[in-house]
């Protein structure tokens, strides 16, 4: 009887553990063991005690190394979006928000440390997102794009035709920039890349001139 009490009280007590434990904290420890080491080489336990926390705590969170990752990367390149997003918000057209914003977030993408890691070591990770569906951070993206595609409509700087589909034929172009900009100057400087981006982006963007 004794023992079936301490046992429930230890139980209870790793909840309450389990339930003070943030998860920016665990996703934060999985950063550091991602960067350290890359995804293949990072495991739950590794994660867990860089978090000081029990692996039990992290397997009620996230059952394993696949899933606290997706959730990191989400979490990381969500808010790097929403700040470009941001940063771009003092345009004068939705059509220069959606180009600043799209170049703004190709530059700050190829230079984070993670997304660095990623397609330094871990490349094959990607390429789920790439040929076979549409990731989280992908959606969201999207949704960023199509909102701002929708108020171009509006203000009559972008074309009309059909959002869903002018919002994801522009998702890969900004896309592929973003998984192939590294290799892509390696004999042609970035900043002038980047800038020719952001002609490519507004020209198929911009209404048409009335003959």
């Amino acid at each position: 009887m004794n023992s079936e009490r301490h046992s429930s009280l230890a139980e209870a007590r790793n909840r309450t553990a389990a339930g003070r434990v943030s998860d920016d904290v665990l996703l934060d420890a999985a950063r550091e063991c991602v960067l350290a080491t890359g995804v293949r080489r990072t495991t739950l336990a590794e994660i867990a005690r860089t978090a000081k926390v029990s692996r039990m705590t992290l397997y009620r969170r996230f059952p394993d190394v696949r899933s606290i990752l997706a959730a990191l990367m989400t979490r990381e390149f969500t808010g790097l979006l929403r700040r470009t997003s941001k940063q771009a918000g003092t345009a004068a057209t939705a059509r220069e928000r959606l180009v600043h914003s799209s170049v703004s977030g190709v530059r700050a993408l190829v230079a984070d440390p993670l997304m660095r890691t990623v397609l330094d070591l871990d490349a094959e990770m990607i390429m789920p997102y790439v040929v076979q569906r549409l990731g989280a951070t992908q959606r969201l993206a999207e949704e960023v794009i199509d909102a701002l595609i929708a108020a171009g409509h509006a203000d009559g700087s972008i074309r009309k035709g059909d959002r869903v589909v002018q919002a994801r034929a522009f998702l890969l172009v900004v896309q592929s920039f973003v998984l192939s900009l590294r290799p892509a100057t390696t004999d042609v400087d970035e900043s002038t890349l980047l800038e020719e981006l952001g002609h490519l982006l507004d020209a198929t963007l911009r209404p048409a001139e009335r003959a």
